[in-house]
């Protein structure tokens, strides 16, 4: 199942349209509060999927009873573009366990590149609910690398992938290659091109360089 939130007329078009923007975007502390604050809906919308319980809250005046999430997710991220979307799950999900997932580009040569894997640091997801979030999904490549390194902690009840920006063709990648019922992608817009270099048009350009900085 997909779900595109810029489908809908809301406040989350303007944060998208302001990460896309190559002008506002040379704001770094801009671009990754723009990034958490489109994770911080997504975590909203998510959150609508999850289980409930009664509690009973005393009041000054009385006893309230509310229904609460009866159990935290985990929150997946992969490193470094990830984080600032990490963090705007944690301001909602506050009790939340945490993972990171390092993956990234890596380039030949010939200007080809291989999707590398790193490292995993999180708790086991065995029974459990994960949000797994990235900027970007373009080739799909490195969200399948990562979806194969968490389940290696155990197998999820559900997991939900979150991206800003998707491609098509990405999106197609990453579910012929996790074939899991149990997946919800969540995404704020879908491109329709890829370029020869694997970057999406329009996208948004380099998510991790926008955020932290070029690397070399």
């Amino acid at each position: 199942m997909i779900k595109n939130l810029g489908e809908s007329n809301s406040i989350f078009n303007n944060f998208i349209s302001e990460i896309r923007s190559s002008d506002i975007q040379k704001e770094r502390m801009r671009f990754r509060k723009n990034m958490e604050r489109c994770a911080e809906i997504f975590a909203y919308e998510i959150s609508k999927t999850l289980n409930y319980k009664q509690v009973e809250v005393n009041t000054p005046l009385g006893v309230s009873n509310i229904s609460v999430i009866s159990s935290v997710p985990v929150i997946a991220c992969i490193m470094r573009a990830g984080l600032p979307m990490h963090q705007g799950f944690l301001n909602y999900f506050d009790n939340a366990d945490n993972m990171f997932i390092s993956a990234y580009r890596k380039y030949n040569k010939d200007g080809t590149f291989d999707i590398s894997f790193e490292h995993i640091s999180g708790p086991s997801t065995e029974g459990r609910t994960v949000i797994l979030a990235d900027p970007m999904i373009a080739t799909g490549a490195s969200m399948v690398l990562a979806y194969k390194a968490l389940i290696e902690k155990g197998r999820p009840k559900h997991v939900h992938i979150v991206s800003l920006i998707s491609c098509k063709e990405g999106l197609e990648h990453t579910l012929d290659n996790i074939g899991e019922k149990n997946i919800t992608i969540w995404t704020g817009a879908i491109d329709e091109e890829l370029t020869s270099k694997s970057y999406i048009v329009p996208g948004l350009g380099d998510a991790g360089d926008l955020a932290y900085g070029n690397k070399e």
